[in-house]
């Protein structure tokens, strides 16, 4: 099954364009190659205050999704340091 990928828009105007090209080049890559093959055997579940989302991680970045019936939907893109402190819900 091949899953459809959508981004929200905070993230193509805000997150993608702030990361280095050879990191946006692997999370690209990243994205084609694992979630929209399989985003729950590639991913790991996120707990308490992000439940029901999940998280790829690509070197020191993550990228918090959430799957939809066939869809999965990036809600952030960001370094591991800060991507979960910002509110991930403000664009669903």
């Amino acid at each position: 099954m091949v899953y459809n990928i959508f981004y929200a828009q905070k993230v193509v105007e805000e997150d993608i364009p702030k990361l280095p090209k050879k990191t946006r080049l692997q999370i690209k890559r990243a994205i084609e190659e694992r979630l929209s093959i399989n985003p729950v055997a590639f991913g790991k579940f996120l707990r308490d205050s992000l439940a029901g989302y999940m998280r790829l991680r690509v070197g020191d970045y993550r990228i918090i999704y959430k799957i939809e019936d066939d869809n999965v939907k990036i809600l952030k893109i960001g370094n591991r340091k800060d991507v979960y402190a910002k509110q991930v819900l403000d664009d669903e």
